[in-house]
């Protein structure tokens, strides 16, 4: 027992040296007054080397703001960046930017809750995705995840692809968008319901984007609701 707990206890001083490390890494990158809020690694140029993505958040007392109405006391309007890194033989280096991501509270939707707190980056596969989880406490009784997954090519981070949930807590009701860039197809899911105690019948919708899309990570704007056509 002593021996699983001091096991226990050596793997996990490890990998807070190991987290710790990789931060103060890329610490040269978070601008005075920022802090590192979020970490992924991975392989994003198909080159065997540990690429990162960051999101940083500015830590000024001045972005706090008092409220008064439903939702949270306090609203953490302190900006976000996504920082992307790629590993070379010199070092790490910066390969692109978006200054867009939602903050931790809305001043216009006291209720929502911080959109990165069950989404977040990843990497996987080479590919990047950045997720956002839209939940509020008083006005709305729709719960909604949407997705963006890029992949880098042409020396630029693509947006390959849209993922979008809907979930209504009230009903129970479920809708589904996938949306795949490469190839213009939409694949629109409904008739999914979470309190269903008998199979529903599901229908699933395919169709063709009017428009094409080109859209680099550095141009994208997460604090608006995506409508491509």
């Amino acid at each position: 027992m002593l021996k699983n707990i001091l096991t226990l206890t050596l793997v996990t001083l490890s990998c807070s040296a190991f987290a710790a490390s990789n931060t103060s890494a890329y610490s040269k990158f978070v601008p005075q007054g920022w802090k590192i809020v979020e970490t992924a690694t991975g392989d994003l140029n198909r080159d065997g080397q540990v690429d990162a993505a960051l999101i940083i958040q500015q830590n000024n007392p001045n972005n706090i703001k008092s409220h008064d109405g439903l939702g949270s006391d306090h609203l953490n309007l302190n900006p976000r960046k996504l920082l992307v890194l790629f590993k070379t033989a010199q070092g790490d280096q910066l390969m692109t930017e978006n200054y867009s991501l939602p903050t931790e509270n809305d001043e216009e939707s006291p209720c929502l809750a911080d959109p990165l707190e069950d989404g977040g980056i990843t990497i996987a596969k080479g590919l990047l995705k950045i997720s956002l989880h839209y939940w509020l406490s008083c006005g709305s009784w729709y719960v909604t995840n949407n997705s963006y997954t890029f992949r880098y090519q042409n020396n630029d981070f693509n947006l390959i692809g849209f993922d979008s949930n809907d979930f209504h807590r009230a009903s129970g009701d479920i809708s589904e968008k996938s949306i795949n860039f490469s190839t213009g197809k939409v694949k629109n899911t409904t008739g999914k319901n979470e309190f269903a105690e008998t199979v529903q019948p599901i229908k699933t919708e395919w169709s063709t984007l009017k428009n094409k899309y080109q859209i680099q990570l550095q141009d994208i704007d997460f604090s608006e609701y995506p409508e491509y056509q």
